[in-house]
């Protein structure tokens, strides 16, 4: 099991990514082009460099950027998910080392990596056992970069549908109400890292009915976390919902956001 629990999140209420692995390999590879080509604009994830992406789930970041040329690895605490993210660039011919650990439990040689990545997961680590260690197995000049998307309810019309749905079947969910921000972190990531660079921005992601029912299956208030009665009813709702509200091919509002952390000399 990957069970997670995190007071700080959805009230300690447990969840497990690889409950949903199947919906997460087909519905959450979403990310828009420009996504990418932010971060290759910094010079990372790019030819000559090596990678490690915490928190990889089934591969999105490494198998997106596969193309600009680093070697790349990743991580994550369910198996599942590293299954499917293996079958993936299998079938795609990449050649990415993937591992099911734990980022508290991720061991490195010191200075191995020229940039470490981690994609809406950054939140779910023990970061006064993790800093330390990411501080460690990065090089010299390496960079921390954490990546972020979410959609706006508030500013979306569908979004917010789906999203007080979802927050009637779990009302513990903490995943709700977005607004455009930069990524804040916790204060101990600044005893190791500063920041060098941090940008938000809008986008808007291209959905059909079918691709919409199934992100919002795999989101951490759904299939994460909520028993398969509570997710068969859900999904029965949203499914009618959609059909009432949302045309066949529609986009969502989202807004992206990333920050580079440089080590402390």
């Amino acid at each position: 099991m990957g069970d997670i629990i995190n007071k700080e999140i959805d009230n300690g209420k447990a969840f497990d990514w690889g409950r949903t692995s199947a919906e997460y390999a087909k519905y959450r590879d979403i990310y828009p082009a420009v996504f990418y080509e932010k971060i290759a604009e910094r010079n990372l994830c790019i030819k000559g460099q090596k990678v490690l992406d915490l928190g990889t789930g089934t591969g999105v970041i490494p198998r997106n950027m596969y193309h600009y040329g680093a070697t790349w690895y990743g991580t994550d605490i369910s198996a599942n998910q590293i299954e499917q993210a293996r079958k993936l660039s299998d079938k795609m011919n990449m050649e990415i080392h993937y591992e099911a650990v734990a980022t508290e439990e991720v061991d490195f040689p010191d200075s191995t990596f020229d940039v470490i990545t981690a994609c809406q997961c950054f939140w779910y680590f023990d970061h006064e056992k993790v800093m330390p260690v990411l501080s460690r197995i990065l090089k010299s000049d390496g960079s921390l970069l954490l990546l972020y998307m979410a959609w706006l309810p508030y500013e979306d019309e569908i979004a917010g549908a789906s999203e007080k749905l979802v927050l009637e079947y779990n009302p513990r969910w903490t995943g709700a109400g977005e607004t455009m921000h930069p990524i804040g972190v916790p204060d101990c990531v600044y005893e190791y890292f500063e920041t060098a660079y941090h940008e938000e921005y809008l986008i808007h992601v291209p959905f059909t009915r079918e691709t919409w029912h199934g992100r919002m299956k795999a989101c951490r208030g759904v299939g994460a976390s909520l028993s398969q009665e509570e997710i068969e009813k859900w999904e029965c709702e949203h499914q009618a919902l959609l059909r009432d509200i949302a045309p066949e091919e529609f986009s969502i509002k989202h807004y992206a956001a990333m920050l580079e952390l440089k080590r402390k000399s």
